[in-house]
């Protein structure tokens, strides 16, 4: 199964080493799990305003196809003045909606304080509701004094919270797949 490892930020190192620390846990969990990390400050992705997929450039659709053709997702985003970053809202708007029903994801966040945890709730997990995603139960929220100043995640407790993630996340995607195997009953 193929699972995208999303940083939803085209600025900052913060996210990537969540990404970093839940791709060492799949690994570890199985074997059969094909990673690919997607960074969005690698893809200047167009402003979505509603054109059809194929009116925007090669490297929109690019991502785009990336998305929509994996299994599952494990999404890191910062919080910017209390909200999700442009960037991943923007890509976000191009992903069809069918191409997300009843895959599995996990978020994750960063922020520079306690006080922006619950963007997880109210931002994050709404999008991918509407998409008819499986999120995952147990998101992961971190804030600036988990890190070094050389942005190594040091929180032993947020290493544990993020393994937990990705454990209960690998249950998801066998779930996911037998969830859209019984699609075609109701077709």
């Amino acid at each position: 199964m193929k699972v995208v490892l999303l940083n939803g930020t085209m600025v900052g190192s913060k996210t990537k080493t969540l990404l970093l620390e839940a791709e060492q846990h799949l690994k570890n969990i199985s074997n059969e799990i094909e990673i690919e990390s997607i960074d969005l400050e690698q893809y200047p992705v167009d402003f979505a305003d509603g054109r059809g997929l194929e009116d925007y450039s090669e490297v929109t659709q690019s991502l785009i196809k990336k998305l929509e053709e994996a299994d599952g997702f494990i999404v890191a985003s910062p919080i910017f003045q209390g909200s999700i970053p442009g960037s991943l809202k923007n890509a976000l708007d191009l992903v069809s909606p069918q191409s997300m029903r009843y895959k599995p994801v996990a978020l994750m966040a960063n922020g520079g304080t306690v006080q922006h945890h619950l963007v997880i709730e109210n931002q994050l997990k709404p999008v991918f509701d509407y998409f008819k995603c499986l999120i995952t139960p147990n998101y992961v929220y971190t804030d600036s004094s988990q890190f070094s100043h050389t942005n190594e995640l040091i929180a032993e407790g947020v290493k544990h919270r993020i393994y937990e993630m990705a454990r209960v996340f690998s249950h998801y995607l066998p779930m996911s797949q037998a969830i859209k195997e019984g699609d075609h009953l109701y077709s």
